[in-house]
């Protein structure tokens, strides 16, 4: 026979978690999450830094053929588009934008068939520090 106090109020009989059960909980996530979360950022930069790396290294190429076949360096890195070397200027994976690639330009000739200078390397805009401890403006 139920008393009168659990009839009146039936939720004193439903089950449930104590107040310590999850605070115990909470605490065992948090402890979770703090070791997931720098891992998964680390591997964020990681990725983002082998994405710059292919980058600079097909832009470079383009620069490279787009100098041996036309005999003069690209004046922009939209002349390797229009040229067909590269579908579309990359996204700098650290500045988040296609226009912040910084170009050099040489006044020495590359090759001997070559008449007017222009582009010849290509870097990120980012002044962050890498992973291995240079700028990305230096790779």
């Amino acid at each position: 026979m139920r008393s009168e106090r659990t009839t009146r109020r039936p939720w004193l009989q439903a089950g449930g978690f104590t107040l310590v059960e999850l605070m115990v909980v909470m605490l065992i996530i948090s402890v979770l999450a703090a070791i997931a979360v720098p891992a998964f950022i680390a591997s964020i930069k990681s990725a983002r830094e082998a994405v710059l790396k292919e980058d600079l290294f097909t832009m470079r190429r383009a620069i490279d053929s787009y100098t041996m076949d036309k005999e003069k360096g690209p004046q922009s890195l939209d002349d390797l588009v229009q040229g067909g070397y590269l579908k579309e200027v990359p996204v700098d994976p650290m500045t988040h934008s296609p226009t912040t690639w910084v170009t050099a330009t040489s006044d020495v000739l590359e090759s001997v068939d070559q008449s007017d200078p222009g582009i010849n390397d290509v870097h990120s805009g980012s002044e962050q520090v890498g992973s291995n401890g240079q700028p990305y403006s230096s790779w």
